[in-house]
């Protein structure tokens, strides 16, 4: 369906879930990636997975919130295939549980961290990079709560709100420029970080129930959907926000 033939990708929070689907994807349209996690066990297991496909991939150990990680990861890229063609940042947290007023301070640094500077901080450098190669696409992983909010996740919410904004602003400034930067928003999606929340029965129901196509989502769904956006066939879409969500932001 796509030719990623001869580029070269980096995807954030690489190690599980969608992150993991996303690098498998683009290895499998033919592009070659850099996997970057700080779970080391899980990004190896990745380039492991891609190897054995037989696609091109090697892993970085970077801390999206530290500036110099994402600085570093971008060279490493750069340093290994040449190029430096699309990005996915996705990594991200979910953070406690706890409404505004309890919510504490190292928590909300550390998800504002992660979730929303840490993505400042990815496109900083993939930018440039891109710029030398000629252009790219970028894709930020935002959330159904990019949107809406949801009680008990401030800092969360003010994250993704924040990462739609901050992709709407770069891809005004770069699309004269051959950079094309959209955002996806996934719903509940089968991934590590709500797996103890499937194992109370109830409160999977309940998920579901948030959620009109009955079920919740799966992490090769929203990959397929930043393959497009990252493709020739979304050439004239930049700036946008693209939910995957079941129908949950319909109702």
């Amino acid at each position: 369906m796509y030719n990623f033939s001869g580029k070269v990708a980096i995807v954030t929070g690489a190690a599980s879930g969608i992150g993991r689907a996303v690098a498998q994807h683009y290895v499998r349209y033919g592009a070659k990636v850099v996997v970057s996690d700080v779970n080391d066990a899980g990004g190896v297991e990745t380039v492991e997975l891609i190897r054995a496909a037989g696609g091109v991939a090697e892993y970085f150990r970077a801390d999206v919130s530290r500036p110099a990680d994402n600085e570093s990861l971008v060279n490493f890229a750069l340093e290994k295939f040449g190029r430096l063609d699309f990005a996915c940042n996705n990594a991200g947290i979910g953070g406690e549980q706890n409404p505004t007023g309890a919510y504490s301070i190292e928590a909300w640094d550390r998800v504002i961290g992660i979730n929303l500077s840490g993505v400042f901080y990815g496109m900083r450098y993939e930018i440039p990079a891109m710029l030398k190669s000629g252009g790219g696409a970028i894709v930020n992983m935002a959330s159904i709560l990019g949107q809406v909010a949801f009680a008990g996740a401030p800092a969360y919410v003010a994250a993704k709100h924040g990462v739609v904004g901050l992709t709407r602003s770069a891809a005004v400034e770069y699309g004269k420029q051959g950079i094309r930067i959209n955002a996806v928003g996934p719903a509940f999606i089968h991934t590590p970080m709500i797996a103890a929340l499937e194992q109370d029965a109830a409160l999977n129901n309940m998920l579901v129930a948030l959620h009109p196509i009955g079920r919740l989502g799966e992490p090769d769904e929203v990959a397929e959907l930043v393959m497009w956006l990252s493709s020739d066939k979304a050439s004239f879409v930049t700036g946008a926000y693209y939910p995957v969500d079941g129908g949950y932001l319909a109702q």
